[in-house]
This record gives structure tokens, C-alpha cells and sequence, in this order.
């Protein structure tokens, strides 16, 4: 496996274009987010009623890939796999509020839709392909990049 900086810079390369990375910086956290939401949607029936689970946890599809994409992250680095999992909580909470005061699935397909308009006008102002075109694993460096970027530019 790569490590962090490995994937970092290979993201970079087409990422270089300053309109492309503020596109970035707004559209790939609201990927992630709306990604949590639709997760969110399926339903946990399965786990409960052909399984046995229940647990709390277990109710929602979000967390349960959060827990499994986790483990990409810690591989990575134990601050990596913080920071990660602070956002997937956050992301989680802020689909619940979405949720309670808005119909959570049309609202996650918008923003799905959209932020991936934005993502790939960025690209074609970039004149580079999306770099999870190339290894499926950049949908999991892209907002973990983004949250690098952003830390680095309050320093």
C-alpha cells in the first residue's frame, strides 16, 4: 500500500489549477456528505431480520461503511484515521439534521449531482481527468487531501 504523501502527491498532479482546487475544497466534502446521506437511506432490515443484528450502531449503512473505510485511513496513519472519522461523525450528524428537515434522499441526490457537475467542470478547467478514474482508492484520498490542504493554508 502507498503511503499518505504517495497518494497525496499523485492526487496533486491533477490538481494543480487553482479554480479546479477551490472547486475541490467545496465539492468533495459535499460528495462525502451526500454519499453519508444516501447510505443513510438503505435500509438495515437485512442485518436485523436475516442476520439477528441489532445494535445501534448497526442502524445506519453510513457508520458501518464508515467503520470499514476507517481502516483504509488508519493504514495510512493514526491522525489520518482522526480526522477521518471526525469528519464521517460529523457527516453522519449533519445528515441526521438534513433529515429531520428535508426528505434526505432527494436532498443527498441533489447535492451528489451537483457537487459532481462542479467536480467535473473543475476537471475540464484542469484539463486533467479525475484522478479516481486512474485507482477507485483516490474517492477515499480526495476529501482526506482536501482536509491537508485546508489545515495546511491556516498555518
Amino acid at each position: 500500500m502507498k503511503t499518505a504523501q504517495e497518494y497525496f502527491d499523485e492526487y496533486a498532479v491533477s490538481h494543480q489549477n487553482e479554480t479546479n482546487k477551490a472547486i475541490h475544497y467545496i465539492c468533495v466534502p459535499l460528495i462525502f456528505f451526500s454519499i453519508i446521506g444516501l447510505l443513510m437511506n438503505i435500509p438495515t432490515t437485512f442485518l436485523e431480520n436475516t442476520l439477528g443484528l441489532y445494535n445501534p450502531l448497526l442502524e445506519n449503512w453510513a457508520a458501518i461503511i464508515g467503520i470499514v473505510i476507517s481502516v483504509f485511513y488508519l493504514k495510512l496513519g493514526f491522525w489520518y484515521f482522526l480526522e477521518m472519522l471526525f469528519v464521517i461523525l460529523l457527516c453522519i450528524i449533519g445528515n441526521f439534521w438534513l433529515g429531520n428537515n428535508f426528505h434526505l434522499f432527494y436532498a443527498s441526490i441533489i447535492i451528489f449531482v451537483l457537487a459532481w457537475i462542479g467536480q467535473f467542470y473543475g476537471h475540464k478547467v484542469e484539463g486533467a481527468k479525475p484522478s479516481f478514474l486512474k485507482d477507485l482508492e483516490f474517492l477515499l484520498i480526495g476529501p482526506l487531501w482536501v482536509i491537508q490542504k485546508l489545515g495546511k493554508k491556516k498555518k
